[in-house]
């Protein structure tokens, strides 16, 4: 099956049936399909060709909904872009890609046409602004639907999802349709959703897990999605209450901030079945304080872009581990392997590796890293673990130097590139430091050619103009020399023991 078939069948299906809440709209499977069809039919017209891959540049509004589908209805790939990144990012992503179109809405509108004349291959501008420069998106919506739309088979490919690289430069996902809808039925099994569902989505579209667990997941059990914006303490509450939502996905962060508002009790949550929690390890404090405080059941799982979004969860009607990312989705292996590919013994920490149809066809024009990551059909996570005598998983650190904050995955090599682009650093080492609301935080600790030629407040600001604003520095040490090994490579292990060390914890 494809993404598209399953529209397909669910609109024929369902019809009228509220498919999307969003704001005061109601749309229902049928609208939500014939959208999409209009969309593909408009893309089809002007030149977009199968196979070929199409930018979004959306945020969480229903144009975002229209276009992901339409694109794929096309038969061409959606490139969902993160609305967090800066021009040179974005302009990064677009020409990596090879996109020769665009679609962007009114909030990001200017950024594109700065960097237009950047995009070397880029041809069409689709947006909800105005301009003689662009192709109106209404445009796509009213055009005839094509009765006859490009056939699309489960192996094809989707979408490209853009991760960040240990190279500092973005790195491009591959993922099928029969990804998509394995991954679905998957992480939708698990969690027993049904059609009487209402899953609350505040994640950004942008990423797999409110692609799939909060998009496709109700799709595929014929429920309904409630769209947001994105996360607001002042609007969470009340929207969950309001749309008398079932479930709910969030990262840690989102967790945390919710066990500090005081007004929970005034709601109605009685609907409300379970909470999803992945991205990033739960601490169990967290976990605890906010069942306690909103009586609800939290599955913390696990999974990566790589594996189209969820590889395991603890499971909703059997035992469940506080502080473990659960059992393995069925019909996806997971496994501990040492640094030879072997499989470790049971509670030996290693690296988690996945298998199944869910794993990602590769990165995009990047044969390097994709044998690097794929490796005897075992797709190699990063992340170091080990599995219990029970068949359940824990994650104790990453085997790359990535920097989870909120949810996002920040690398610091790319943060790095930015740093020592500025004419005043001698050396630099971003880290993780640990952080009771993000998580982590990302922290440069720099050695200056000038002692005093740069403060904390200048070395933020610099990068901020390169940076997507939660990839940049919240914290900067200006210090004399940087620990490192015989060979002269930093030692970020031992950045971050003596922060902790000298500064008791968290910053």
């Amino acid at each position: 099956m494809t993404v598209n078939q399953l529209l397909d069948e669910r609109a024929a299906e369902l019809g009228d049936k509220t498919a999307i809440f969003f704001r005061d709209e109601e749309i229902g499977y049928r609208q939500l399909n014939d959208r999409a069809l209009a969309v593909a039919s408009g893309l089809v017209a002007r030149g977009v060709e199968k196979g070929r891959n199409v930018c979004l540049l959306i945020p969480n509004r229903l144009e975002f909904m229209y276009a992901f589908f339409g694109v794929m209805k096309a038969g061409a790939v959606a490139v969902p872009i993160n609305t967090l990144l800066k021009g040179e990012e974005i302009t990064y992503i677009i020409n990596n890609c090879e996109a020769e179109v665009i679609i962007v809405t009114d909030e990001h509108i200017e950024l594109v046409r700065t960097i237009k004349p950047d995009c070397t291959r880029l041809k069409h501008v689709i947006s909800t602004a105005a301009g003689d420069d662009v192709i109106p998106f209404e445009q796509l919506l009213k055009t005839p639907v094509d009765e006859n739309p490009p056939a699309v088979t489960e192996d094809e490919d989707a979408s490209i999802i853009y991760t960040s690289g240990t190279t500092g430069r973005p790195k491009g996902v591959i993922l099928t349709h029969g990804n998509y809808i394995a991954d679905t039925r998957m992480m939708t099994e698990s969690v027993g959703m049904s059609k009487d569902d209402r899953f609350l989505c505040i994640l950004p579209l942008f990423h797999v897990n409110a692609q799939v667990v909060t998009t496709l997941g109700p799709l595929y059990a014929g429920a309904s999605m409630v769209l947001l914006e994105g996360f607001s303490p002042k609007k969470f509450l009340p929207a969950l209450a309001r749309y008398k939502a079932t479930a709910f996905s969030g990262v840690p962060t989102v967790y945390a901030i919710l066990n500090n508002q005081p007004d929970a009790e005034q709601y109605d949550l009685s609907r409300l079945r379970f909470c999803v929690c992945g991205a990033a390890p739960m601490p169990v404090e967290v976990f605890n304080e906010f069942e306690k405080k909103y009586k609800a059941f939290i599955l913390e799982g696990y999974g990566l872009s790589e594996g189209t979004c969820a590889s395991s969860v603890n499971p909703l009607g059997g035992k469940r581990k506080v502080g473990s990312i659960g059992l393995p989705l069925e019909g996806q292996p997971m496994k501990i392997f040492d640094d030879n590919d072997n499989e470790a013994p049971q509670g030996t920490v290693g690296e988690i590796v996945v298998k199944g149809p869910n794993v990602m066809r590769g990165y995009y024009n990047n044969p390097e890293a994709t044998e690097a990551t794929l490796k005897n059909g075992w797709l190699h996570t990063g992340d170091l673990g080990y599995v219990d005598e029970e068949g359940y998983f824990y994650i104790v650190g990453r085997k790359k130097e990535m920097i989870i904050r909120g949810g996002e995955n920040i690398y610091p090599k790319e943060v790095e590139e930015a740093v020592y682009r500025h004419p005043a650093v001698l050396e630099a080492a971003i880290v993780g430091l640990p952080d009771k609301v993000w998580g982590e935080e990302v922290a440069a600790f720099i050695v200056l050619k000038d002692e005093g030629a740069l403060n904390e407040e200048d070395m933020i600001d610099y990068c901020k103009e390169h940076l997507a604003d939660y990839k940049c520095p919240r914290k900067v040490f200006f210090v004399k020399d940087l620990p490192k090994t015989a060979t002269g490579k930093i030692q970020k292990r031992k950045v971050v023991e003596q922060f902790v060390a000298e500064h008791g914890g968290e910053t």
